[in-house]
């Protein structure tokens, strides 16, 4: 029997149902799981949702690193969840479900980092007119800037969610997301 080395990174950004749907089926990635990131121990669903325990609403995503690379998994992450808005996705809004990545390995840091500065520095682009010429940079208007809200930080700990959260939406088709799953499903290809 051959053992398979796995890592594992935490995201967090809106419904964390949405959010375990997105990298369920990822080729690479053995499992996901919902809960609680870098908040207090025995926690419940309801305390975070309410605000009173300070922590993350997230997933918990371990990955086979030889058939999946931890930038795709960050690309997808960033494709689904919008890391300048403050508080959340759709209707999923609080602290609790800002965008995040939570490293629990050291090695991880440096690519993360870079990948969010990426992020950060990437401003809108500019319009060309015919000529070559930028006709209006909204990059060089710090009113016009965007400003990414997304954090990155080192996994303190994870707590897994209720078993009613594990896979919500395997068992509930019929919920209504945030997220087109069909338009991603079509556009995302690994």
């Amino acid at each position: 029997m051959s053992v398979v080395y796995t890592k594992k990174i935490y995201f967090s950004g809106g419904d964390f149902h949405e959010l375990q749907e997105v990298f369920a089926h990822v080729p690479g990635v053995v499992s996901t799981c919902t809960g609680y990131i870098n908040g207090d121990r025995d926690t419940a669903y309801a305390d975070v949702a309410a605000g009173e325990v300070k922590a993350y609403m997230g997933v918990e995503v371990t990955y086979n690193p030889k058939k999946m690379d931890i930038s795709q998994l960050l690309d997808l992450l960033f494709g689904v969840v919008n890391p300048y808005v403050p508080d959340g996705q759709g209707k999923a809004r609080g602290e609790m479900y800002r965008a995040g990545i939570f490293y629990a390995s050291a090695e991880d840091e440096p690519q993360v980092q870079l990948h969010l500065n990426f992020i950060a520095n990437r401003g809108k682009a500019p319009v060309v007119g015919n000529a070559g010429l930028t006709v209006n940079d909204p990059n060089s208007n710090p009113k016009l800037a965007r400003k990414l809200c997304a954090i990155a930080a080192p996994l303190e700990n994870f707590q897994p969610a209720e078993a009613e959260h594990q896979d919500y939406l395997a068992h509930h088709p019929e919920a209504e997301t945030y997220i087109d799953f069909d338009k991603l499903r079509a556009y995302v290809k690994f």
